[in-house]
């Protein structure tokens, strides 16, 4: 197929589009470009692309594309929450208009990168389906419930939506993101000696590697209609249903002469899961993930050392929010994260 992949310059598209390339699709890229330096170690070749801003695209942008997948986006909780407008317009809004553009110019399947932070305060009890209820906790998650609301409404006997709800990511990407928890703990435990832990510690978290995202997300494109169409899956592995307790102790196992250091100040975090993720082990027979948290801890260690990670870039280069108030302060985006021309 001819993919249009969005955010194909970001952390979970930089692994992607390689895996879509080697199953044989022709991959384009869409991608605003804020976090395109954001790099540690070499980086393959990006796809054919274009730098657009997801507010900005036409219907020339979908045009001879036979599938969209879509992972552009402000991409973590702290982002939506400092400027949870810029969430909506982007993340909501912008998704919304890319889908409708994509039915119009005749493609025909819509893979949405969604999370499971859908599920927000389920609690760490029975583990969570997709039929569950839906309890986001911040604007990005919100965000997230809309736009499966309206890709359901847009979905037709030619359009098929597709709702991956991905686990929290985590593993090595040439451009990385050190503000997700293992990187970040990962990160802390090889700069510090200490894996540092904000929190109790008691939330569960359910894990996914980068890769096995980009597995999965290549495993829907290709899967019949009938098996996908109009569904959501939960994206992950049950193995990786961990407490952040229990993703600090396999970091300080993979980071020798680290402690964990759990200072319960910012209290008990109300985002806490455990999910099941056997729908789509169902819907595309074959698939499974391939990383633990283990494996995932070993590997970033091997990668920051390998690669020379600094303080430095640790706390600006590969955090978001850092990133983008720099842009902002330095001007070279304005206050609708826009580049200045």
């Amino acid at each position: 197929m001819r993919v249009l992949l969005t955010g194909h310059q970001g952390y979970l598209g930089t692994v992607m589009a390689p895996v879509l390339t080697a199953a044989g699709h022709e991959v384009v890229g869409l991608d605003a470009g804020l976090f395109a330096d954001c790099v540690l170690g070499p980086v393959p070749d990006d796809p054919p692309g274009r730098r657009v801003d997801l507010r900005d695209i036409t219907a020339e942008h979908v045009a001879g594309v036979d599938a969209v997948i879509h992972l552009a986006a402000l991409s973590n909780d702290p982002l939506g929450s400092l400027a949870p407008e810029l969430t909506y317009d982007i993340n909501h809004h912008a998704s919304v208009r890319l889908a409708r553009l994509a039915r119009d110019a005749g493609v025909q399947r819509f893979l949405y990168a969604s999370t499971c932070s859908v599920y927000g305060a389920a609690g760490g009890g029975d583990l969570v389906t997709e039929e569950a209820p839906l309890r986001p906790v911040t604007p990005y998650a919100e965000s997230k419930v809309r736009v499966e609301d309206d890709l359901h409404a847009l979905s037709d006997g030619d359009f098929s939506p597709v709702y991956m709800r991905n686990a929290t990511a985590f593993g090595y990407s040439p451009r990385l993101r050190a503000d997700i928890v293992l990187n970040n703990l990962v990160g802390h435990a090889l700069l510090s000696g200490e894996v540092l832990v904000l929190s109790d510690g008691t939330p569960w978290r359910p894990l996914v590697h980068a890769a096995d995202i980009a597995r999965a997300f290549t495993a829907a494109l290709e899967a019949p209609r009938e098996a996908v169409h109009d569904r959501a899956f939960n994206i992950g592995s049950e193995v990786n249903n961990v407490t952040v307790a229990e993703i600090a102790e396999e970091v300080a196992a993979a980071v020798s002469g680290s402690k964990v250091v759990i200072t319960g100040e910012t209290g008990a975090d109300p985002r806490s899961y455990r999910v099941d993720f056997s729908r789509f082990r169902a819907a595309v027979p074959g698939f499974d993930c391939e990383w633990t948290v283990k494996q995932g801890a070993l590997e970033l260690a091997d990668a920051y050392r390998g690669h020379g990670l600094t303080r430095e870039d640790f706390e600006r280069r590969f955090t978001r929010l850092a990133v983008l108030r720099g842009a902002a302060e330095t001007g070279a985006v304005d206050d609708t994260l826009r580049w200045r021309r």
